[in-house]
């Protein structure tokens, strides 16, 4: 009897084990996000602090968000919180990833970028940066403190979202 209760006990304890293990935290870097000032980081605070089971560490000067999370379902949670908060940047996890935006192909005279991150001048500064750096760009309305603009000119939205996602802001286009 004691036997019989004994490899019950071991086959429990390995259950649970395996099953702690099938649940190991999840932990991401996402780097080259644009950091500029307290204001981005209180940014990143606000974008994560209601996602369960995450936490994070912000560095201004490395330009990364170190996040743990319980598992990749709250890690997920945890990037398109940042992504809906306008960061974006490079992620070394392999199924946990930013979502790809959708922008047309073909050449635009006009397009309404949204939901930027944009808190203060610097923001701003590489906004525009990033923006005039794609070719046919002749003019865009990015004002600090709005997360929202218009560019114009005749170029292709597919890279001026990669030249903004370069600089570390994830965007949305308005339709």
């Amino acid at each position: 009897m004691r036997r019989i209760l004994w490899r019950a006990t071991i086959a429990v304890a390995g259950c649970l084990l395996l099953a702690a293990a099938g649940q190991a935290e999840t932990k991401v870097t996402v780097s080259e996000t644009h950091l500029c000032c307290g204001q981005c980081l209180r940014g990143v605070e606000a974008a994560l602090k209601d996602v369960p089971g995450v936490k994070h560490k912000s560095s201004q000067e490395a330009k990364t968000i170190e996040i743990t999370a319980d598992n990749d379902e709250a890690a997920q949670k945890a990037i398109d919180a940042l992504a809906a908060a306008g960061f974006y940047g490079k992620v070394d996890h392999q199924k946990v990833k930013f979502k790809a935006v959708d922008a047309p192909q073909a050449t635009v005279e006009r397009l309404e970028v949204t939901g930027v991150h944009n808190c203060c001048g610097a923001c701003t500064r590489a906004i525009q940066k990033a923006v005039s750096s794609v070719a046919g760009v002749q003019a865009n309305t990015a004002k600090a403190k709005e997360e929202s603009f218009v560019v114009e000119g005749k170029f292709k939205p597919t890279e001026l979202v990669d030249a903004l996602l370069k600089a570390g802001f994830y965007v949305q286009l308005k339709k």
